[in-house]
């Protein structure tokens, strides 16, 4: 067992940034906008400063972070640029943006929050309006080259969650197109929008890790997500240092 998952079973505060940490069980981020919640979560004072409850069961980023086995963070770096493929209603957002943009966007981070819905994107630009450093775009992830304009060159995190047929194909085009060497991709594959085969939802993540593998991506880790979202697993990839 590694150290962070001794200390969450008996209950301690593990950072795994200024920003974000475990306590016991739970995960929490600063919030960047003090006094505001975005989904109903629960808020509290803790070392000085105002931190929200960060729900496994409302994203499966965070479902990530608890369950890794990585002693890395799956997070990306504080002030770098984000792109994130399927942003739904920014609650996953939100808390990306607490851990790399801060207060008024102190840190000077960039989430470029991509959905193909209007609702969605009406919901992200409300939280943009508080949140300077969400950058909601209305367009299809499936096509990557429509999203270039709004990226300041490669990104070095790339998270996918759209629940389509056919999303690991896309999600290694956008790789291809944004995600720069050494970066980490993040892929939220949902066994139960993919055709069926005869392993169920194993032989998909089996399928997709292969995928990533053969175009050159390095598979960190496959994260079953069980419990908090079924039929989904997060296939954690690194681009290698002459990523093309």
């Amino acid at each position: 067992m590694s150290e962070r998952s001794r200390n969450k079973s008996r209950g301690k505060t593990t950072k795994l940034s200024s920003t974000v940490l475990v306590k016991g069980r739970g995960l929490w981020s600063k919030n960047a906008v003090p006094g505001v919640k975005v989904r109903g979560e629960n808020l509290r004072k803790m070392e000085g400063d105002e931190w929200r409850n960060w729900s496994p069961r409302h994203s499966k980023l965070a479902a990530g972070i608890l369950r890794t086995k990585q002693e890395s963070s799956l997070l990306p770096f504080q002030g770098s640029q984000a792109l994130y493929l399927g942003a739904g209603h920014g609650t996953t957002i939100s808390h990306i943006h607490d851990h790399m943009c801060g207060v008024e966007n102190e840190m000077g981070g960039s989430i470029v929050a991509v959905d193909v819905s209007p609702r969605c994107i009406r919901d992200l630009i409300s939280l943009a309006k508080k949140r300077p450093g969400i950058l909601p775009l209305l367009a299809d992830a499936r096509k990557p080259e429509s999203l270039r304009p709004w990226l300041n060159g490669r990104v070095d995190w790339l998270f996918q969650d759209v629940s389509q047929a056919g999303q690991v194909d896309f999600f290694l085009d956008a790789c291809e197109h944004f995600l720069a060497a050494e970066g980490i991709a993040l892929l939220s594959l949902k066994s139960a929008s993919e055709r069926a085969v005869s392993g169920g939802s194993e032989e998909h993540y089996s399928n997709a890790a292969k995928a990533m593998e053969e175009v050159g991506l390095e598979v960190l880790e496959v994260i079953r997500l069980k419990g908090w979202e079924e039929q989904h697993a997060l296939i954690i990839g690194c681009a290698p240092h002459d990523w093309k």
